[in-house]
């Protein structure tokens, strides 16, 4: 994977040279790397409920956002007033690919978005955090990046600590919630929909192992039109 991003860099940072300085185009003289196929991990929904109940209260709200919601963990940590619509039980947010997404929000969750400050420009995990650890306000200029690595550690510390050994990973949950989706409603437009995914191939890597077999009924059916539309009648 850092072979594959390093390249892409390289190769903007050529064609940036190329179109803005008139250098010889050599963007595509790059090796292209094969892109890393996504942990195919899912996480039994008793794991989740144990590791919920051990960790402090704003990684478990955490953990609930890429969960319930299949959000990304740096989108988890970043959700705040200014995405929660409490009229309607909604957050709405522009995705990494700026995509426009609207969600709704699980009881559980709205119930905790409610009794944060609906004016304070922190994210809700970092109000929480406050709640619940007051002297840890001078770490809330923690990076986005540096912030998931933190309630990363913090999960991984708390699930040890109580005796937990599988290791969970926040995308995990993020993959688990797009496969009960798609087993639920049977449609992978609606995961699309739920990953917020403006592409439906970038979908596709998270259900690689999880698309429904067809049977070979279903394809000598293909064969038999007339046969078909008895069917559909």
């Amino acid at each position: 994977m850092t072979k594959n991003l390093n390249a892409g860099s390289l190769r903007r940072i050529l064609r940036w040279l190329w179109e803005e300085h008139g250098a010889p185009k050599l963007d595509h003289q790059v090796r292209r790397y094969p892109s890393i196929r996504p942990r195919s991990v899912t996480v039994e929904r008793s794991l989740l409920d144990k590791a919920l109940a051990v960790c402090p209260s704003h990684v478990r709200l955490w953990l609930l956002l890429c969960s319930d919601l299949a959000l990304r963990a740096a989108t988890a940590a970043a959700i705040g007033p200014e995405h929660y619509h409490a009229t309607d039980g909604t957050i709405r947010f522009t995705t990494k690919k700026q995509a426009k997404l609207t969600l709704p929000l699980t009881a559980e969750i709205q119930t905790i978005f409610d009794t944060c400050d609906q004016n304070s420009r922190l994210s809700f995990v970092r109000q929480v955090w406050i709640k619940e650890h007051p002297y840890y306000y001078r770490r809330m200029d923690l990076s986005p990046l540096h912030m998931t690595m933190t309630l990363r550690s913090q999960m991984h510390r708390s699930m040890a600590a109580a005796g937990i050994t599988q290791r969970i990973r926040p995308h995990d949950l993020r993959r688990t919630a797009a496969i009960a989706m798609l087993d639920h409603t049977h449609d992978i437009r609606d995961v699309q929909a739920l990953l917020g995914h403006r592409n439906l191939p970038s979908t596709l890597w998270y259900l690689d192992h999880d698309i429904r077999p067809i049977s070979r009924t279903t394809l000598e059916l293909l064969k038999r039109p007339h046969e078909r539309k008895d069917r559909t009648a």
